[in-house]
């Protein structure tokens, strides 16, 4: 197989591009690095499609070992042909090549293995070639032999019949064909193990829906309500037809005295050799299937709650909301920095709430505090209440927000955490992570595991290394898109950049706290462990805002700084220019791309990236995102009547919908059906995670805590 033109046409693209980029990938390139800078080689191929390229080369060279590998074992065996090496060399899955390889690999001693060692083979022959006068049973006669246990014709005959269904089970073609049988006229049916007990699986205690059509998420909630013991689960196979496709198959004289046991092999064959590995085949595939389609919903929102815009220039107090133990509370500059913390009691049982206002009042007033950032966890609604009062009590104009703190408090139990705030207890760290993934969620968020972090479904059912190895691709790209500042992103961060691994990553932040700031990028290759080809990989996306040279602040590559200058000083400009932003309409002074970049020695996709970074230098592309809503009143479940109209931020999509913050801390669900008028497939074509949308009440029950709403307006 010529693996680069295989990728080539299942992600349609040119060949000459997936060469490029395999090639790239071969050299150590990372997928930012080449998705950024080497869009010349790849003709501009997005992180997306490298990351599904890279999936697919990891998946198909995999492949070729294995045929290899078969390949050697039957060639061992004396049994390779012509044929069969063809069969094997063409097939495009795992699965066709195990269906190949059944037939010889080698077998824990089974039935038909056994017959075999009796000396029933002959007899098995004789049967299928259908040309017997006489009855199979009279013929099985000629092989009783005591010796072998094989005492009586109706031994011979049976065991004449397990090596026939053997070989109809390691039938190739046959398994691909019932495969795709039993996937176009199968059915999925679940049925509760106890029809009394009480459980969210109810719905599926009476199930079946055909395999084709059946819904990913249907899938894994169907395969936990199984693995939780609640439901049981099996495959509705179309098996007279699969019979009838074996018969016509294997009988070819249909009046002949071997039709009917040839017809039972077949009942065999299938019954007790093939249905099971299919059905087991099946539901593995239709898990993986739904698997992958889950954890790309979830790599979806986490990229956009990953890119939300930072809320920047603003001194917050972050509030970790809580009863027994008190609200803890961090005040954090715009830097990040924590300037205090404090503990106070407002909630039950202590409800000491004009005590914590005078608090409130005091910090407010002493840092000139201008956001508070709420967790949304126990205490919260009552935490907001007194918020809302305080905020009519002072002149200050201070605004809240809800923040979904999801995994705060696997972050602030961190031996990371505690490392960043060894002076502090886990609810003052939860206090200052809630206060920074405000004011910049990229670089608090990354120091917490993704799949902690509240935006996905059914993670943890899922192949935990193929979910983490996404997830942080996701992360990885996301942190390279906005880039980082070099001297004060902390190690979490920094470990995410490309080319940088975590020993790399402590290492910059040690040389940074022994020698001072960087003042330039080069100033990199000082760091221990850190070499040239790690260099070329990470330079492009490390910032230096007031360094020696003021491209080191732009996303210009080190290595297309000599152009750089040259196109400044052909346009009339200087570095000092892009120092005090005077480059601004350098775009318009181009007049042909393709010539200037052939004068100045480089791609003209490369020119146009650098022109684009000169005219806005260290732009942040998360501000195209849209901002959280800032809150001063409070809402609460029982306020909301059906037909209300308010604006929410979608906090997670899933395949049957979306779930919307409307700022009664009880995120309400707008089924796929209520998001437009127009079919869709998946929520995640109408919206994404951070979306800020207007939505009516449809219903709302107040005992079970659900709220039903629609974008249709």
């Amino acid at each position: 197989m010529d693996i680069n033109t295989k990728i080539a046409e299942e992600l349609g693209i040119r060949k000459e591009q997936a060469s490029a980029a395999v090639k790239l990938i071969d050299e150590g390139c990372t997928i930012p690095f080449i998705a950024r800078y080497r869009k010349e080689a790849t003709g501009a191929l997005s992180d997306e499609i490298l990351r599904n390229l890279y999936d697919r080369l990891v998946y198909l060279r995999n492949l070729e070992d294995k045929k290899q590998t078969v390949l050697a074992s039957i060639e061992e065996q004396g049994k390779l042909t012509e044929e069969l090496r063809a069969q094997i060399l063409a097939a495009e899955t795992q699965v066709a090549v195990d269906d190949l390889y059944r037939p010889y690999r080698p077998k824990r001693r089974t039935r038909a293995t056994i017959a075999k060692e009796k000396g029933l083979e002959p007899l098995a022959n004789l049967i299928l070639l259908q040309k017997m006068t006489e009855t199979p049973l009279e013929e099985a006669k000629n092989y009783i032999n005591p010796e072998k246990e094989v005492s009586t014709a109706e031994d011979a005959l049976n065991g004449a019949k397990d090596i026939l269904a053997e070989s109809v089970s390691d039938n190739a073609d046959f398994r691909t064909h019932i495969r795709e049988l039993t996937m176009k006229h199968g059915q999925l049916l679940s049925a509760a193990k106890d029809p009394e007990a009480e459980s969210v699986y109810e719905m599926y205690y009476e199930f079946s829906e055909s395999l084709s059509k059946l819904a990913g998420h249907r899938i894994l909630a169907i395969s936990r309500g199984e693995k939780e013991k609640f439901l049981i689960v099996k495959i509705d196979a179309p098996v007279d037809r699969i019979l009838s496709y074996l018969d016509r198959k294997l009988i070819t004289a249909p009046s002949a005295p071997t039709a009917a046991v040839l017809h039972e092999v077949t009942e065999d064959a299938y019954n007790r050799l093939i249905a099971p590995a299919i059905e087991r085949e099946i539901r593995s595939d239709l898990f993986e299937k739904a698997e992958d389609g889950a954890i790309r919903v979830f790599g979806k929102n986490l990229e956009q709650l990953l890119m939300q815009p930072p809320i920047a220039g603003q001194v917050v107090l972050g509030w970790d909301p809580a009863f027994r133990t008190g609200c803890k509370l961090a005040v954090v500059d715009p830097t990040g920095k924590v300037l205090d913390t404090t503990v106070i009691y407002p909630t039950a049982p202590q409800n000491r709430v004009e005590e914590a206002k005078a608090v409130l009042k005091k910090l407010i007033s002493k840092y000139h505090i201008t956001l508070i950032s709420l967790g949304n966890g126990t205490a919260s609604r009552e935490s907001e209440q007194i918020i809302v009062q305080l905020l009519k009590e002072i002149p200050e104009p201070v605004q809240y927000i809800i923040v979904n703190e999801a995994g705060a408090s696997v972050y602030s139990a961190s031996k990371l955490a505690t490392e960043e705030f060894p002076q502090f207890d886990v609810g003052q760290r939860s206090a200052a992570s809630m206060a920074r993934r405000l004011q910049d969620p990229l670089a608090e968020l990354v120091k917490i595991d993704p799949k902690s972090i509240g935006v996905g479904q059914y993670q943890h059912d899922m192949n935990q290394k193929k979910l983490t190895e996404a997830l942080d691709g996701v992360v990885e790209d996301c942190v390279n898109r906005v880039g980082v500042d070099l001297n004060t992103a902390s190690a979490s961060l920094l470990e995410y950049v490309s080319g940088v691994s975590k020993a790399i990553a402590k290492n910059i932040v040690l040389y940074r706290e022994e020698n001072g700031k960087f003042a330039s990028r080069s100033q990199l290759l000082k760091v221990a462990k850190l070499g040239p080809k790690a260099y070329e990989q990470c330079a492009g996306f490390m910032r230096i805002s007031d360094g020696k040279n003021p491209l080191d602040a732009t996303g210009v590559h080190p290595e297309s700084y000599a152009a750089t200058k040259q196109l400044l000083e052909t346009l009339g400009y200087t570095l000092s220019d892009v120092t005090d932003r005077n480059v601004a309409g350098i775009s318009k002074k181009v007049r042909d791309y393709k010539k200037l970049a052939q004068d100045l020695e480089i791609g003209e996709l490369t020119l146009r990236d650098i022109v684009k970074e000169l005219e806005t230098p260290a732009r942040d592309p998360r501000e195209d995102m849209p901002k959280p809503i800032l809150r001063s009143d409070v809402l609460e479940i029982k306020d909301l009547t059906p037909g209300m109209v308010l604006k929410g931020t979608v906090r997670n999509v899933i395949d049957f919908g979306a779930f919307v913050d409307i700022g009664v801390h009880q995120d309400g669900l707008v089924h796929i059906s209520q998001m437009c008028d127009r079919f869709i497939k998946h929520p995640l074509e109408v919206v994404s995670v951070g979306d800020i949308v207007e939505v009516k009440v449809l219903s709302v029950d107040v005992k079970k805590q659900r709220i039903q709403l629609t974008m249709k307006i």
